[in-house]
C-alpha cells in the first residue's frame, strides 16, 4: 500500500472538483489524444471506445471525478477499483505501462484548465495519481499471479485455435478454442471474459474483450460474437474480422480470464439471469453452470431481443431449462416477425420492464445478474434500483460509467 496522499494534496484535489464536473470529458479526451501519439500506447485500447461520443473517454471522466469527490474516503471506490483491475488484465496492462498515462493525464489537465492548473495542482494530481497507480499495480500484480498459479492458468498471450464454430442467430455465432499447445485452461468463473489481441492485415492491432458463453469445462472455451453493423456508423472491425475470417484453424492470441462480473456459486439466494441481445453469452455460460451443478437451484432466466431472427442459442437455453427441476424461462421480443409464434419461440411481445420483474420474479430475496446494451441497462439496473434492491443484489457488466446506469435510482 502506498504512503497516504498529504493533506495539502487532498485539499487541493477536492478543490477540482467544480472544473472536473464542467471539463472532466475534455480533459480525458486530450488524454487519449496525447497517448495515443505513442503507437504502443494506443494499440493497447479498444479503438471503438475513443472519441466522439465513445463511452471510454466518458467512463475515464466519471471515473477521475469520483475519485476527486472521495480522495478522502477512497474505500468507497473499491468496487471501481477492482474492475479496472480486472480490465487491465485483460488487456495485459503492465507497471511499465502507467507513466504514459500519467503524463498524459496531466498534460491534458494543464492544456484543458490553462492558467487554473497551477504548479500545486498539477502536483497534486501528479501525487494523486500515482497513489491510485500504485494500488492498481499491486492488485494486478496479484491477480496475474493468481491467475498464473491455478491448473490452466497463464499470463501475457496464449495461442488459441479456433476448434469449431456455430451461427446462433443470422448476426450471432460462436467460436469454441482450445490451446495450441494441447494444455488444459484455466477453469473461469461463469460471467467473466478473455481479452483478445488481434493483428488484422489492412487495420492494425486491436484489443477486445468477450464474454465466455460456456460453463468451465478445463479444456476449451467458447466467446459467442455478434456482428456490428450499427446503422451510420461504420462495421465493427473485430466482430466482422471473426465472423468473416475465424474459421476453424485460425489462431488467436487470447489473455487469461478476467472480470468482476460472475455467478455466486456459493449464494442459497435465487438467481435472476437477466439479458438483452448479445448480452446473454454471460448468462449462458452461468446457466450451464446451475443446470451442471445445482439443477434444482431456483433460477429464473428472462432474456430481450428484437425478434426471432437475431434470438440467439433459443434452443441451446430451452434444453438446459428443461434439465433443470426449478428454472424458469421467459422470452421477450421487441419487434416480432409473422412468422415468430407466441407461445412457442417468445412469450410477450414488449421489452423488459422493472415492472414486470417486480410482479414475476423474487425481488425481495434474488440476486439479479443482468447484461446487455446501455438503454437496457440503465432502464433494469436503474429501475430495480429505485426498487430498494440493494447493490449486493444487482450485479452487472458493463463497459462504460456505471453512474449513467444508477441516474434513474436517484
Amino acid at each position: 500500500m502506498p504512503a497516504p496522499l498529504s493533506a495539502q494534496t487532498v485539499a487541493l484535489i477536492k478543490a477540482t472538483v467544480p472544473a472536473l464536473e464542467a471539463h472532466g470529458l475534455d480533459i480525458t479526451r486530450r488524454m487519449y489524444e496525447r497517448m495515443f501519439q505513442t503507437e504502443a500506447i494506443r494499440d493497447l485500447f479498444n479503438q471503438s471506445h475513443q472519441g466522439g461520443a465513445a463511452s471510454q473517454p466518458k467512463a475515464v471522466a466519471a471515473a477521475v471525478l469520483a475519485y476527486a469527490r472521495n480522495i478522502d474516503n477512497l474505500g468507497a471506490l473499491g468496487g471501481a477499483v477492482e474492475r479496472i483491475a480486472q480490465k487491465h488484465v485483460a488487456l495485459n496492462i503492465l507497471p511499465e505501462h502507467y507513466p504514459y498515462v500519467g503524463e498524459a493525464l496531466l498534460g491534458a489537465i494543464g492544456d484543458v484548465l490553462g492558467a487554473a492548473a497551477t504548479d500545486e495542482i498539477v502536483a497534486a494530481w501528479g501525487e494523486a495519481y500515482w497513489f491510485l497507480a500504485e494500488i492498481l499495480k499491486g492488485r494486478e500484480a496479484t491477480v496475474y499471479r493468481e491467475i498464473a498459479a491455478q491448473p490452466g492458468g497463464w499470463t501475457g498471450w496464449r495461442d488459441f485455435v479456433v476448434q469449431d464454430t456455430a451461427d446462433e442467430s443470422d448476426i450471432i455465432r460462436s467460436f469454441v478454442l482450445a490451446p495450441v499447445d494441447g494444455g488444459p485452461v484455466l477453469r473461469h468463473k461463469p460471467g467473466q471474459y478473455l481479452g483478445f489481441a488481434l493483428d488484422l492485415p489492412g487495420v492494425g492491432k486491436l484489443r477486445r474483450n468477450y464474454s465466455i458463453s460456456c460453463a468451465p469445462n478445463g479444456r476449451t472455451y467458447r466467446i459467442t460474437v455478434k456482428r456490428e453493423a450499427a446503422p451510420g456508423l461504420p462495421p465493427g472491425q473485430a466482430s466482422n474480422w471473426l465472423h468473416d475470417h475465424a474459421r476453424p484453424g485460425a489462431v488467436l492470441k487470447v489473455a487469461a480470464p478476467a472480470g468482476y462480473f460472475f455467478l455466486d456459486r456459493q449464494s442459497d439466494r435465487p438467481v435472476v439471469l437477466l439479458s438483452g441481445g448479445v448480452g446473454l453469452t454471460p448468462m449462458v455460460s452461468m446457466l450451464e453452470t446451475i443446470v451442471a451443478e445445482r439443477p434444482s437451484h431456483p433460477t429464473w432466466w428472462v432474456h430481450g431481443a428484437l425478434n426471432g431472427r437475431v434470438h440467439a442459442m433459443r434452443d441451446h437455453v430451452r434444453s438446459l431449462a428443461s434439465q433443470a427441476t426449478q428454472t424458469t424461462t421467459s422470452v421477450f421480443y421487441a419487434d416480432p416477425l409473422d412468422g415468430d409464434r407466441r407461445g412457442e419461440v417468445y412469450d410477450e411481445a414488449a421489452l423488459i420492464s422493472p415492472d414486470w420483474l417486480a410482479r414475476h420474479t423474487p425481488v425481495d430475496e434474488a440476486t439479479y445478474y443482468v447484461c446487455g446494451p446501455k438503454p437496457f441497462l440503465r432502464a433494469l439496473v436503474g429501475g430495480l434500483a429505485r426498487r430498494g434492491i440493494p447493490a449486493e443484489r444487482l450485479r452487472h457488466e458493463f463497459f462504460g460509467p456505471a453512474e449513467e446506469l444508477l441516474d434513474d435510482a436517484a
